[in-house]
């Protein structure tokens, strides 16, 4: 039993720190954010909503100048002013921004947030269960080598909800009459529009896909549904 007592401790520490989180994420959004007021992009979210026979799709827009959407861990759209601004200037269209929220009904739709809680917390217990084993046989980088194979499997988990989530906005954009094609390309400009173009961060580290790799599987989706729409180049 006292073997296991750093692993379950780190299990309880993984929940708590969990749900801080989430209560500190709902007072910042809280303070910063208001209800979406662009009537041109209400109606492209309004599409969405009829396609899931709902009266209307909440979003909120989040303060703040990186571009950026996300699903609040309860439930909550938020599109950054970051994203808007991009849409009042013109470089990104209200379809892509349609897109954006239904990647992240997407989320919500699969469960991704409670699931990552499940992730955190068994992923810190794999860290303290590793870092005991190879201090070990490598004192002085046991624990480093812990927190590498961790971070890479949580990367990797991340990488997986990304691809879930962009098939669930797919199959909402087809149902909702707007098709992939805004999805699509609104992948091709993120890379520009987040400041991650040109980087060289190794794609088995990093918690998103390519966009290119993205790109491809919407379109081998595409093809698994029986669409007929040409490949992106």
């Amino acid at each position: 039993m006292l073997k296991l007592t750093p692993i379950l401790f780190a299990i309880a520490y993984a929940v708590l720190a969990y749900h801080f989180s989430v209560w500190r994420t709902k007072r910042t959004l809280d303070a910063q954010s208001r209800p979406l007021d662009e009537p041109g992009l209400g109606r492209e979210i309004d599409r969405l909503a009829r396609a899931l026979d709902l009266s209307h799709i909440p979003v909120q827009i989040y303060d703040i100048a990186p571009v950026n959407g996300l699903a609040a861990p309860d439930g909550r759209i938020f599109l950054t002013e970051g994203f808007m601004q991009k849409y009042r200037e013109g470089v990104v269209t209200g379809e892509e921004l349609a897109s954006v929220v239904a990647h992240e009904l997407g989320h919500i739709a699969h469960g991704h947030a409670r699931r990552r809680m499940i992730d955190f917390s068994g992923q810190n217990a794999i860290r303290v269960a590793l870092a005991t084993v190879l201090g070990r046989f490598l004192p002085g980088v046991g624990l480093y080598l812990a927190g590498l194979l961790t971070s890479l499997l949580a990367a990797r988990l991340s990488r997986q909800d990304e691809y879930e989530a962009d098939e669930w906005a797919s199959a909402l954009l087809v149902k909702a009459g707007i098709g992939t094609a805004p999805q699509k390309s609104l992948f091709r400009k993120l890379e520009g529009l987040t400041g991650m173009a040109g980087a060289v961060t190794p794609a088995w580290m990093l918690s998103h896909p390519k966009a290119a790799e993205r790109i491809a599987e919407i379109e081998r989706n595409e093809a698994r549904w029986g669409l007929n729409v040409r490949p992106m180049r």
